[in-house]
């Protein structure tokens, strides 16, 4: 069986936690920043994790 290749986009967007969760970052948080405030940005930098429903796709595009 060949070998599967991880998705280009996927790998470079989420990384997996120790104990298999799935980290990812949030969005909105690129550009247009005047007009948003500072607590929405400060929050928008943290890590999140995937939602547990998207998990299992996730996992699909890493090959976990």
């Amino acid at each position: 069986m060949p070998k599967l290749k991880t998705n280009s986009s996927a790998k470079k967007r989420f990384k997996p936690t120790g104990t298999g969760k799935i980290k990812r970052k949030h969005a909105f948080k690129n550009h247009i920043l005047t007009k948003k405030e500072t607590k929405q940005k400060r929050n928008l930098g943290y890590m999140s994790v995937v939602d547990k429903a998207d998990e299992k796709n996730v996992k699909a595009l890493l090959n976990l």
